[in-house]
C-alpha cells in the first residue's frame, strides 16, 4: 500500500480487490450451475438410453430386425449426444474421473452388445429372446453405473455451490465492514486532525501541528497546514523583521528614482556629447553599483561602436576597444536584435578570453541605446562577480538609456539649429553684398560706359572726370568686400566630413587641372554640424590660396581623426616668406582661416619655403574641450 500514495489508489486497490473476489465467486458459480444442468440432462439422457436398450431386447426377442436396425441407430445418435455434449440444452457428461471411466464402460460394452444384436443369421427367436434379455440387463447395470457416478459429481458440485453461497455472504459482509473501516482511516480520521488543527488555530494557537500520517491528498493537505502555521507564526512573531525589510526595499526603490532624477537632470543641462557622456557613465555605474562602465555611440549605419566615455575600465581595454564593429562580440549589438543582457564572459572558439575578461570582468550587461527604432548606441556595464538583473534594475537601466538618447538626440537638434542660424547669416550677408557691391558694380559699368564714350570723342577732362569716379567707385567696392569679408559665413553642408572633403576636392580638381590627394586616417566621432562647416571652410580657403598664388601641381589633404581632429592642406607650389605675411594685414584669407579656428576653439599653423610649398595645418581641441 505505500507504493501507492494517493488516496484514490488506496481506494481504488480495495475496491478493485473487492470486485475480482465477487467476479470470480459469480464466474464460479455460474460455472457450476451450468455443470449441473449438463450433469442432470445427460442423467436423463442414460435414462432414455435404458429404456432404448429394454426396447432393443424386445424387438429382438420377435425377430423385427428392421426396426431393430433403427433403434440401434438411435441409440448410436445417444451415445455419441452424451460423448459429443450438447452445449445448447446444455447437455454434457461431466468431467470427473469417475464419470469419465463410467461413460467409458457404457460405450465398450456397447460396442460388444451391438455386436452381438446386429450378427448374422439371426438365432433362433426363442434363444433371441432370452440371449438379449441377459445382454440387456447386464448392459443396463452399466448405464446405472454411468448415470450413479454422474449424480455423485452432481452432488459434489452442489455442496460447493452450496458453500460458495455461503461465501458470497459473507463476503458481502466483509466488502462492506472493509469499505466502512477504509473510509474511517483514509477519510474521516484525516478530516477529524484537520478540523481539530482548525479549531486550535481559529482559537490563536498558531503552534498548532498535524501529523502526517500519509503521503496521499490528506497528507499533502496536512503539509499544507502546517506550512501555513508556520508562515503565520512567522508573520507573527517577526512582523519588525518584515518591516525593515519591506524599508529596505523602499530604500533601494528612492534610491532608484534619485539616480533617474539625476541622470534627467544631468542630461538636461550637459552642452557636449562628451560631457555627457562621461557624465552618464558615472552615474549608470553608481547606480547599477558595477565595476566599470563604457558609453559607446553607433552611426547611422549601425556598423560600428565607437567609445566615446568610460569609468573606471583599465587603460588597455579603452585603447584596445576604441571602435567595435557591430556584432564582433557580445557588446555593440545589431539593431534588429538589440535588447538588455546579461553576458557571462567565456573563453572564446580559440581558448582565449577577450579583453575585458583579461581586465577580470565575469559579467557584463549590455543596455542598447536607441531613440524609437534609430540605433545611437549602448551602455555596457562590467561586473568582476557572476551578476544577475532583476526586473527593478532592468527597467532603471533602459529608462536611463532612453534619457540618454533624447539628451544626444537634443544636442544633435542644438547643433542643427546653430547651423541654422549660420544659414540664416549667410543669407542676411548675401542680402548686404546685394545692397552695397551689386549696386557699386552697377554704378561703375555705368562708368565705364561713359569712358568708353569719352574716349570716342577724345575728350580728355570727360575722360579724366570719369576715370576719378571709376577709382572711387573701386575703392568703395574694395572697402565693402573687404568688411563683409571679416564677417563672411560660407553655406552649412548637411553631409559628413569625409564626402564633403572628397567632393571639395573633385571641384578643386576641375577647376584647376592639379592633381589631389585624400588621406583619411583613424575613426572618430563625427564633429558637430557648425564645427564641420568651419572645418571645411578652412580647408575651402586654404585651396583657394593654392589656386591664386602658389603655382603648384599636386596638393595633399591629410585627415587624422583620432586622439583629436587634424586636418593638413600641402602642396608642391612656389611657397612664400612667412615672416613678411604676418605683418601684411592685405592677406585677408590667412586672417579669416585663423578667426574661423579661433571660434571653434581649434589653431591653424602655416608653414612655408619659397620654392619649397606651402604646409597649412588646422588642428582641433580634444573631444573633451571641442565645445559647438
Amino acid at each position: 500500500m505505500s507504493r501507492f500514495r494517493t488516496l484514490a489508489a488506496k481506494l481504488g486497490i480495495i475496491g478493485g480487490t473487492l470486485l475480482l473476489v465477487a467476479f470470480a465467486s459469480i464466474g464460479y458459480t455460474l460455472w457450476a450451475s451450468w455443470q449441473l444442468e449438463g450433469g442432470a440432462a445427460a442423467v436423463n439422457e442414460a435414462g432414455r438410453m435404458r429404456m432404448q436398450t429394454w426396447r432393443l431386447a424386445q424387438t429382438l426377442a420377435r425377430g423385427d430386425t428392421l426396426l431393430a436396425k433403427t433403434q440401434v441407430d438411435q441409440f448410436e445418435q445417444s451415445v455419441a449426444l452424451l460423448r459429443d455434449g450438447d452445449p445448447s440444452r446444455p447437455l454434457l457428461v461431466p468431467r470427473d474421473a469417475g464419470s469419465t471411466a463410467a461413460f467409458a464402460d457404457v460405450q465398450r460394452t456397447w460396442q460388444i452388445v451391438r455386436a452381438a444384436w446386429t450378427a448374422s443369421p439371426a438365432p433362433d427367436p426363442s434363444e433371441a429372446a432370452q440371449q438379449a434379455a441377459k445382454q440387456a440387463e447386464a448392459f443396463v447395470g452399466h448405464i446405472d453405473v454411468l448415470v450413479s457416478a454422474i449424480e455423485v459429481r452432481l452432488a459434489y458440485l452442489t455442496t460447493i455451490l452450496n458453500l460458495l453461497q455461503v461465501l458470497m455472504v459473507g463476503l458481502t459482509i466483509a466488502s462492506a465492514v472493509t469499505l466502512l473501516y477504509s473510509a474511517y482511516l483514509f477519510v474521516f480520521n484525516p478530516l477529524e486532525r484537520l478540523r481539530s488543527g482548525l479549531t486550535r488555530v481559529r482559537e490563536g494557537d498558531l503552534s498548532a501541528r498535524i501529523a502526517v500520517e500519509s503521503s496521499d491528498e490528506f497528507g499533502a493537505v496536512s503539509e499544507g497546514f502546517n506550512q501555513m502555521t508556520e508562515t503565520l507564526q512567522e508573520l507573527y512573531q517577526n512582523l519588525e523583521v518584515k518591516v525593515e525589510e519591506k524599508t529596505v526595499r523602499l530604500a533601494a526603490q528612492h534610491a532608484r528614482l534619485t539616480a533617474l532624477y539625476e541622470a534627467s537632470a544631468f542630461a538636461a543641462h550637459a552642452s557636449t556629447l562628451d560631457e555627457l557622456a562621461d557624465g552618464f557613465a558615472r552615474q549608470v555605474r553608481r547606480a547599477a553599483k558595477a565595476d566599470a562602465s563604457a558609453i559607446r555611440w553607433s552611426d547611422e549605419a549601425n556598423l560600428r561602436y565607437l567609445l566615446v566615455a568610460s569609468d573606471g575600465l583599465p587603460r588597455h581595454v579603452i585603447d584596445r576597444e576604441q571602435c567595435i564593429p557591430t556584432g564582433d562580440c557580445h557588446c555593440g549589438q545589431a539593431v534588429a536584435h538589440a535588447d538588455t543582457r546579461v553576458i557571462p564572459i567565456r573563453l572564446d572558439a580559440a581558448g582565449l578570453l577577450r579583453d575585458c575578461g583579461q581586465a577580470g570582468f565575469t559579467t557584463v550587461i549590455s543596455v542598447p541605446v536607441q531613440l524609437q527604432d534609430r540605433m545611437i548606441g549602448e551602455m555596457d556595464l562590467f561586473y568582476r562577480a557572476p551578476t544577475a538583473l532583476s526586473g527593478e534594475d532592468r527597467t532603471l537601466l533602459e529608462t536611463m538609456a532612453s534619457h540618454l538618447a533624447v539628451a544626444i538626440e537634443g544636442l544633435r537638434a542644438g547643433a542643427l539649429e546653430r547651423e541654422a542660424a549660420v544659414a540664416a547669416e549667410r543669407s542676411l550677408l548675401a542680402r548686404e553684398m546685394h545692397d552695397s557691391i551689386a549696386q557699386s558694380l552697377a554704378f561703375m559699368k555705368i562708368q565705364t560706359a561713359l569712358l568708353r564714350g569719352a574716349l570716342k570723342d577724345a575728350d580728355a577732362s570727360r575722360t579724366e572726370r570719369t576715370i576719378g569716379e571709376l577709382e572711387a567707385g573701386i575703392h568703395e567696392s574694395l572697402s565693402d568686400v573687404r568688411e563683409l569679408l571679416m564677417h563672411f559665413r560660407t553655406r552649412t553642408n548637411a553631409e559628413d566630413i569625409v564626402p564633403a572633403l572628397q567632393t571639395t576636392l573633385k571641384k578643386f580638381e576641375h577647376q584647376t587641372g592639379l592633381v589631389t590627394h585624400l588621406s583619411i586616417e583613424g575613426t572618430g566621432v563625427p564633429l558637430p554640424a557648425d564645427v564641420q562647416v568651419q572645418v571645411l571652410h578652412v580647408v575651402q580657403e586654404a585651396l583657394s590660396n593654392v589656386r591664386k598664388h602658389a603655382h603648384a601641381r599636386e596638393v595633399w589633404l591629410d585627415v587624422q581623426q583620432t586622439p583629436q581632429w587634424r586636418v593638413e592642406v600641402r602642396d608642391d607650389g612656389c611657397g612664400f616668406a612667412t615672416e613678411a605675411t604676418a605683418q601684411d594685414e592685405t592677406h585677408v584669407g590667412l586672417r579669416i582661416m585663423h578667426e574661423r579656428a579661433e571660434r571653434i576653439g581649434a589653431g591653424v599653423d602655416i608653414a612655408s619655403v619659397p620654392g619649397s610649398g606651402t604646409c597649412v595645418v588646422l588642428t582641433l581641441p580634444e573631444r573633451r574641450r571641442l565645445a559647438a
